[in-house]
């Protein structure tokens, strides 16, 4: 009988995992492949990057900087990350976008490297206040065949960690980390959608869907820049909190009116793209309070998106 019995776990484990390989070949059947030449991209940046929704989005992340905020430590997920996407537009022209996350000193030398390689800078500013060091987001754009975008755009990104001001002052002791449990169940039902966690961060990110942008004929989605976002870590009684708000011109003192209504602070107000119709303007805003009272800043603020066109 034991032997039956093994017999009975061996077939259902077989079972079971015979299931699970059909439905991960399925849902890889169900992934778009990356092109190529997106492939080619990665390859010759030396980078990895995800393919969806027509996009190859390329996360650049800044394990070199070590931020505070107020005084406080704050984490890479809380917004010390940039990005690359490609997308294509017509006649198989790929349009590039990305931000790049700069010290003050790095901002010039990559200006021009960029600008030698024939790609815009469309934008330059802030997202934080009273950060230290100072740190800049740069947004790019470019458009030609994907493998000499990548090719313009790499001796910008080689600069990036590399460029350091020998009379730097050195960082500001900084108190630690807010730390803490998170009630993520408690949020995802405050701001409507579900977030994800990237330790010790929760982040949401909430697409701009009733809005078409397009770029030389490429449909500029959430993963090309197009969305609204909050990134949260601490306690649910304590919390820091920071995010973007993407807002066509009419919402932009709405949206503000609504942050400082719950108490969240407004850092930058800002374009990010240029040439593209309708505007985009985005707003920055950070803030630390309870963690229900700073989702509900960031509900409000969506809430007042779609509802102020003329």
């Amino acid at each position: 009988m034991a032997g039956a019995h093994l017999t009975r776990a061996t077939r259902a484990r077989s079972f079971l995992f015979l299931c699970s390989v059909l439905i991960s070949g399925v849902a890889a059947a169900q992934q778009p492949a990356m092109p190529p030449e997106y492939r080619d991209v990665l390859a010759d940046l030396g980078l990895t990057g995800d393919y969806s929704d027509g996009v190859l989005k390329i996360t650049l992340m800044r394990p070199d900087l070590s931020v505070s905020v107020a005084g406080r430590r704050a984490p890479a997920a809380f917004g010390f990350s940039g990005w690359l996407a490609f997308a294509k537009g017509d006649r198989n022209v790929d349009v590039m976008m990305g931000d790049l996350v700069l010290l003050e000193e790095e901002v010039n030398p990559v200006i021009s490297a960029l600008l030698a390689n024939g790609l815009e800078v469309t934008a330059l500013h802030n997202h934080f206040l009273f950060e230290d060091p100072r740190v800049m987001y740069m947004h790019i754009h470019g458009m030609g065949d994907a493998g000499s975008l990548a090719s313009d755009v790499k001796p910008a990104l080689d600069l990036i960690g590399r460029v350091r001001r020998p009379d730097a002052p050195p960082p500001r002791p900084a108190l630690p980390l807010l730390r803490g449990n998170l009630n993520a169940d408690r949020l995802n039902r405050i701001i409507g959608t579900t977030g994800t966690i990237i330790p010790p961060v929760y982040k949401v990110v909430v697409p701009r869907t009733d809005i078409e942008v397009r770029d030389m004929g490429a449909l500029i989605n959430a993963r090309m820049g197009l969305n609204s976002w909050l990134a949260v870590f601490g306690s649910d009684d304590t919390a820091a909190v920071a995010g973007d708000i993407a807002m066509l011109e009419e919402e932009v003192t709405p949206v503000v009116k609504a942050l400082r209504a719950n108490d969240v602070e407004v850092a930058a107000i800002h374009h990010h793209m240029t040439g593209t119709r309708p505007v985009i303007i985005f707003l920055h805003y950070w803030g630390i309070g309870p963690a229900e009272g700073l989702a509900k800043g960031f509900r409000a603020a969506l809430d007042e998106l779609g509802s102020h066109r003329p």
